[in-house]
């Protein structure tokens, strides 16, 4: 859904191929599918399950082909004061934002390392680089992210492989529908280009860094936020 879709989208546009996964398809999947002539794939996974991220990133290399470029996409936040919030919640946003993206970004970069080439982009957020109020375990694990962004960067460079961040503001997503309107219509306010993003804003810069025009880009993170930030 929200940009993992639009990025694929993107991609397929600019002639690429390109295999997903999450938990359950979707009706957007089983559409792509069908329309992509074979362009896109969609693969079921759970990222907090590390055996099973071993098998699909095998499965992937053995049945559709060497894996060139990764977007790790995962999100997912419970939005409360951290003195609200339980430990099995700030357990289940930490494994999933951070520790589910370090582990599957562990297995294909084994592989890319092999082949020596390979672009990783991670979809990191605003509330990793500025503080907001009822974000605290989401805002720990993608400030998480951008730490491994630059450490990886420099791990892999040497075997030409790229790692970058992508740092969207608000979006028209999913995740932004059970906001307080009044909380949304604030941060709109305080963004200079007047509005909320939209996944096309953001799936284009994830496209570009995986691209060959950005061969000499990485450790980088990329704010898509139109200005809120600055």
């Amino acid at each position: 859904r929200g940009l993992g879709l639009g990025s694929a989208k993107v991609l397929l546009a600019r002639g690429g191929r390109v295999v997903a996964f999450s938990r359950r398809p979707s009706p957007e999947t089983e559409r792509l599918e069908k329309e992509s002539s074979g362009g896109f794939q969609f693969l079921p996974g759970d990222l907090s399950d590390v055996a099973g991220l071993k098998n699909l990133v095998k499965t992937v290399e053995r049945e559709i082909g060497p894996i060139a470029g990764l977007i790790n996409n995962a999100g997912m936040t419970v939005e409360a004061l951290l003195v609200l919030q339980s430990e099995e919640d700030i357990s289940r946003v930490i494994d999933l934002n951070l520790k589910g993206t370090l582990m599957l970004t562990r297995e294909v970069t084994k592989h890319m390392m092999v082949r020596r080439f390979g672009r990783v982009v991670t979809i990191s957020s605003v509330t990793g680089i500025r503080g907001y109020k009822g974000t605290v375990p989401y805002s720990s694990a993608k400030a998480g992210l951008l730490g491994m962004t630059r450490a990886l960067a420099r791990e892999l460079g040497g075997r030409n492989i790229t790692v970058n961040a992508v740092c969207p503001g608000y979006m028209e997503t999913d995740m932004v529908n059970d906001m307080n309107p009044q909380q949304l219509k604030q941060i709109v306010r305080r963004t200079p280009l007047g509005r909320a993003g939209q996944v096309e804003d953001v799936a284009g810069v994830v496209a570009f860094l995986l691209s060959d025009d950005a061969r000499f880009i990485s450790g980088q993170t990329i704010i898509v936020d139109g200005g809120l930030t600055c």
